[in-house]
């Protein structure tokens, strides 16, 4: 099967999600086309069946912003007559699906069928899609796709109930590979802290919906009760709140920002436990990453987060802006060692679920749905 793939390049989770998706389907000998204005984050262009295709936009002194959807509409078209694909896979609505859809119905009037799949992430509806700039062309671009999926039921009740979907909403999750949570090669525990300190991990892209400040309140009352560091992966705007924090409460010599690292899998061993405040998160991918390496995780209650993380059992969840709940949570996982291995298998055992090999068949079922839609001239989802 010959699949395009529309995705951000970075390093957010509809971005790893989709790249994951299309570089498993390579493995499994399908020709994948990634579309993008730049290189994705995770995507490894020396597999075989991938090809990857940059989106080229022409400056124009008439336009004070450049029209990047038409040039990616055009590039699909492009591709898809050039290579003949069955299928074109969409991540994230803006401006994605909407591009999509110019796609296809250019390529209708050459002849050419290509059904299209939209996977809706969370901020593409929680937050962008909802302006009434943007909402009337994300309702319109969703309904037109031949088949819509979501990573967590929490965003498909969300998608409902902001937009008028006609059309059924398959859920299908967000997965990861396991066989890379292996732990290989030298143990860094000893970087980061002393053998009598629990670690303590955020991983994210520190924006306001993080609220990375909550993960130092709840640092800073978790210290005071268990000797313990903490470590902060990723960068972002929240990091000057969160610099600001720290020096607060004199923790410089405890929280360490170890900005963007390639190998996460390596950090997340270490960790004894995982926080994660978020205001709104569609699925939890991050928490998921920390579960598969043995992380339990203390998180809020919103979205999707309680699919993954279960209350009791992986770890706890709480309501947002609970500093105080937070922070008993990871004290009462972190302070007994019986009770916090309990907690590291029950973590690695539920991300089992979630494994690519339990996934990606769903997602091979439904490219195989969309053609067949489209060969029998019938609508599909």
């Amino acid at each position: 099967m010959k699949i395009g793939i529309v995705c951000y390049p970075t390093y957010g989770g509809s971005g790893i999600v989709a790249t994951e998706l299309g570089m498993e389907m390579a493995k499994k000998g399908h020709q994948v086309h990634f579309i993008s204005y730049s290189l994705p984050a995770r995507l490894d262009v020396t597999l075989p069946n991938i090809t990857f295709h940059q989106v080229n936009i022409q400056e124009y002194e008439l336009f004070h912003y450049q029209p990047y959807s038409l040039a990616l509409s055009t590039l699909m078209v492009e591709i898809a007559q050039q290579y003949g694909l069955d299928v074109m896979h969409v991540h994230y609505a803006i401006p994605h699906a909407y591009a999509a859809y110019i796609a296809k119905q250019i390529l209708k009037e050459k002849g050419v069928e290509l059904p299209v799949i939209t996977t809706l992430h969370g901020t593409d509806i929680t937050l962008v899609g909802k302006h009434p700039v943007y909402k009337p062309a994300v309702e319109f671009s969703i309904n037109q796709s031949d088949i819509v999926t979501t990573v967590s039921e929490s965003l498909k009740q969300d998608t409902c109930s902001t937009f008028n979907i006609r059309k059924p909403i398959i859920v299908i999750e967000n997965f990861i590979d396991l066989s890379l949570f292996a732990e290989e090669g030298p143990c860094l525990r000893e970087k980061f802290a002393k053998k009598d300190e629990r670690i303590l991990i955020h991983v994210s892209n520190l924006r306001k919906v993080k609220r990375i400040e909550d993960v130092i309140e709840t640092f800073n009352l978790v210290q005071k009760k268990i000797k313990s560091k903490l470590i902060i992966v990723g960068e972002g705007p929240e990091w000057q709140t969160a610099q600001q924090l720290i020096h607060k409460y004199g923790l410089e010599d405890k929280v360490r920002n170890v900005g963007k690292v390639k190998n996460l899998y390596s950090i997340l061993h270490v960790a004894d436990l995982f926080l994660l405040p978020s205001s709104q998160e569609s699925f939890g991918l991050a928490a998921l990453e920390a579960m598969a390496a043995g992380v339990p995780v203390v998180s809020s209650d919103v979205g999707g987060i309680p699919e993954v993380n279960s209350h009791g059992v992986t770890g706890y969840t709480l309501p947002v802006g609970d500093v105080q709940g937070m922070a008993q949570a990871a004290i009462e996982i972190l302070q007994d060692d019986q009770v916090l291995k309990k907690f590291k298998e029950n973590a690695r055992e539920r991300s089992q679920l979630f494994d690519v090999k339990n996934i990606l068949p769903r997602y091979e079922k439904l490219y195989h749905q969309a053609v067949e839609g489209v060969k029998n001239g019938k609508a599909c989802g």
